[in-house]
This record gives C-alpha cells, structure tokens and sequence, in this order.
C-alpha cells in the first residue's frame, strides 16, 4: 500500500498502518514530489508496524547530497532492520529543476553514481572517489547498518531498466498497463525484484472515475520523462491529443482527448474484485511486489478501499 494516506495527518497513522497488517498487506511504501518526504513516514511506521516491509518509491537522486543520503537509507535500515527497501530515481525536471533548483543533468549518470556510491558507504567502506556526477571526498558512515538493505531504481526505459537490473537490486516502475510489464521486465533481466505502483479506485462510477483519473494522467504523462516512456510502449499515437493541446495552453480539451482505454489500463476500477482481478494480472506478467496507490475520490473513503481491495478480502 502507498503512504502516507491522502488527508490523513502522520500522527494519526498507527491505526492505518495496524489495521492494513490485519487486512494482510505486506509492505508500505512511501513517495516523494509535493506531500510529505519519503522517509518520514516509513520512520513512524518502523516504530509501528514492525511486521511490515518498508520501502520508498521514489527518493529523487537530485535532492540530496551523497553522505546526507546514505545517512537517511542508514538510519531507516537500522529503524527497520531486514525490512527496508531503499528506491533511488531520477524523479522529473519537474521536482529536480522548477521546484528544487537544480540542474537535471545526466540522469542516467546521477542515479548509477548514486547506486555505486550507496554499495560503498552502507558496506561501512570509507568514500574518497571521484565519480562522473560528483566527487566524495573521506566520507565514512559512523552508523552502518548491521543490514545492507537492497537498492532499487525506479526505472522507464531501457537504459534505466537494464541499470537496476545490472547494478540495482531491481526496479521500481509505474505509470504503465498490466499488458506493458513483460516488455518492461525483460530489459531488467531474470532473479531481480520489480516494484509496480498500481493506481486503483474501487468504484463502478464509470464516468467520475475516469475524470479523475484524466486529471492525474493528464499530469503526469504531459512530463517529458513519462512521455517519452509510453512513447516507447507504443502509445505515441493515442496520446498526442493529450501532448499537443498541452504545448498549446488549452489543458482542458488536452485531458478530454485521452481515450478511454488508455485510463482504464493505467487506473484499475471497478467493483473492489474486478480491481484486485486486474491487480493480479501484473503480479501473471512478472510484477513481484505490486504497491496500491488509492485514487482519490468523493465517494470512495480510503480506509473503505483499503478494506475492500486487501489481500484477504473476499
């Protein structure tokens, strides 16, 4: 399940977090854009859900510098000893440029330096390396952790992909159909986990669902990353509209021209069965760790949702 819960404040999660162990869910993973930071959440759910895996997808590879990085992953793993999956990306210019200030340059470099970094600091080795995106200089953790927890990169395209299956422990992919995972877990290559962020709304309110999840496609694929990954799967054609009357200014009819069965592949809805059905279908194509992100929507409460789409749910 994705946390932290929309409207719901940190300090009232513990009986969130309880109730989703009951309810069967295995893991929780949090995110990072315009909410709450990745780490924060997990630290409170460390303390109380100590029976459920922790992960973040994603931590942006710009934000932070390298030590104060490897600092944060370390303190979680120690906080969660044996639980706790660490999820490094390339995030967006959005996030990394407009909102943080800084240059997105080298994605591909950033994140592979990063992930050569992290195996070396959280081993408890002393850094004085110069890699092709920055340059450490007698860092040395004074915490390692007694459990080196796996590295995951939340990857799109081929390049990135093969990255976290080369030198990642797996990857971490979303925004993409149930039908797009075997292409894109061939590129990462056999005995590697692979992370999908599923967005699920259970509700047979047909109409109001797709609006929303318009909305929220409508944002994210209008991104020069995400766009140029569902180019790549095939769905340059069908999502032009959206491109198109997005460069334009006129945002409105952009979102009106995505089919509709490109929202019901990339937002799973329906009565709580059908959506756990669809959700089963990554999990048929090479998905080892699908992660709920509940839709937000009037007349769908969350802990309803989360109720109905639990893997012990009837």
């Amino acid at each position: 399940m994705t946390v932290p819960f929309q409207g719901v404040p940190l300090a009232e999660h513990r009986s969130w977090f309880a109730e989703a162990s009951e309810l069967g869910y295995t893991d929780l993973w949090s995110s990072e854009a315009d909410g709450t930071d990745a780490f924060t959440p997990l630290a409170l759910a460390a303390a109380w859900a100590p029976d459920l895996r922790l992960g973040t997808a994603i931590v942006p590879a710009y934000t932070r510098g390298p030590a104060l990085l490897a600092q944060s992953v370390a303190a979680m793993a120690e906080a969660a000893p044996g639980r706790f999956a660490f999820g490094l990306g390339t995030s967006s210019d959005v996030i990394v440029e407009r909102w943080n200030d800084t240059a997105f340059d080298r994605p591909y470099q950033r994140t592979r330096d990063l992930v050569r970094f992290l195996r070396l600091a959280l081993g408890g080795e002393r850094v004085d390396e110069e890699f092709e995106t920055f340059r450490v200089r007698g860092f040395r953790l004074g915490r390692p952790p007694a459990q080196v927890p796996p590295i995951l990169v939340a990857a799109l395209r081929p390049g990135m992909l093969r990255l976290a299956g080369r030198e990642g422990d797996g990857a971490i992919i979303n925004w993409l159909a149930a039908d797009d995972v075997p292409r894109v877990v061939a590129e990462v290559g056999p005995g590697r986990e692979v992370v999908a962020r599923i967005f699920v709304c259970p509700s047979e309110d047909t109409a109001t669902v797709r609006a929303h999840a318009r909305r929220l496609i409508g944002a994210y694929l209008t991104v020069p990353v995400y766009a140029a990954f569902h180019e790549w799967l095939g769905r340059g054609e069908a999502l032009q509209g959206l491109w198109d009357g997005w460069a334009a200014g006129d945002r409105k009819a952009a979102v009106a021209s995505i089919p509709d069965a490109v929202v019901d592949a990339l937002v799973l809805h329906g009565s709580p069965a059908a959506v756990r059905a669809q959700v089963d279908r990554y999990v048929a194509n090479g998905v080892t760790t699908p992660v709920l992100a509940l839709l937000p929507m009037a007349g769908v409460e969350q802990r309803t949702a989360m109720r109905e789409l639990a893997p012990t749910a009837p």
